[in-house]
């Protein structure tokens, strides 16, 4: 029963995990604009993997997606890739994990296929959730190191330089959605765990049992008593066949006592 519990409450983390990557990926605020010298300002500026967004006072807002791949940074499109990545092998672990669930039985499957299709699942979910946080943790370090130089820019004089960005929401909910991604696959592998003991005790049992048998069982071959009797019984027959012989001529007439 622990096994099924444990299995329902990993795909359901896993499930929350791989919806938040979906949902980070397409947020448009992965950097929005510092507005921290400019509290007060008639355009806000924020960008996200796909494309990049202005909103203006009015509430009127347009976005522009990125034409271009060659031209963005190396960084950038890492970060695409691996959360592309993550979004890919979370889908296919909830895939296999649904067919690997104890309380779900299909055909005459054992429970030693269903142990590995769990540990196949709980694999990807952990390296979903790596890509996941990997990604954001990058995004996140481009964020910094660009913001502090704009900050140096602007002490420098040079304030209309370019803008500052800092970290959007859609960041947090990528560190999250990783988190749970890869606190479900750990789920998932310890599940796989209580789906294989039972059947290789046993089988251990049954074979050390055979293996007690065969060693009593070939004990009487070291005393070397079994040619023993054979021979004496050779010489046994020997004698009483000579003894019968002679006991033969002596005992029996011939034929010169008949005439």
């Amino acid at each position: 029963m622990s096994t099924t519990v444990c299995q329902v409450m990993a795909f359901i983390v896993s499930s929350l995990g791989v919806a938040g990557c979906i949902v980070s990926t397409a947020m448009d605020m992965w950097s929005t604009q510092d507005l921290y010298d400019n509290p007060v300002t008639a355009v806000f500026q924020y960008q996200g993997l796909w494309r990049s967004c202005v909103r203006q006072s009015s509430g009127f807002t347009e976005c522009r997606p990125y034409f271009t791949i060659l031209g963005l940074p190396a960084m950038f499109q890492a970060v695409r890739a691996l959360m592309i990545v993550g979004i890919v092998l979370g889908i296919l672990g909830l895939l296999v994990c649904i067919f690997a669930l104890k309380c779900i039985r299909i055909g005459n499957m054992e429970d030693s296929a269903k142990a590995n299709m769990t540990l196949t699942s709980g694999i990807m979910f952990i390296v979903a959730g790596l890509c996941a946080i990997t990604g954001v943790s990058v995004f996140a370090n481009m964020l910094v190191t660009n913001f502090w130089m704009s900050t140096a820019n602007m002490y420098q004089g040079m304030q209309n330089v370019q803008n500052r960005y800092t970290f959007g929401s859609a960041l947090f909910v990528g560190w999250v959605a990783g988190g749970l991604a890869l606190v479900g696959g750990v789920m998932m592998c310890l599940a796989c765990r209580g789906l294989i003991p039972e059947e290789s005790r046993y089988k251990a049992v049954s074979y050390n049992a055979s293996g007690r048998n065969i060693s009593y069982r070939t004990g009487p071959y070291k005393v070397g008593s079994g040619y023993e009797p054979e021979t004496k019984g050779r010489k046994d027959a020997g004698y009483e066949e000579a003894a019968r012989s002679e006991d033969g001529r002596r005992s029996y007439p011939s034929k010169y006592d008949y005439v």
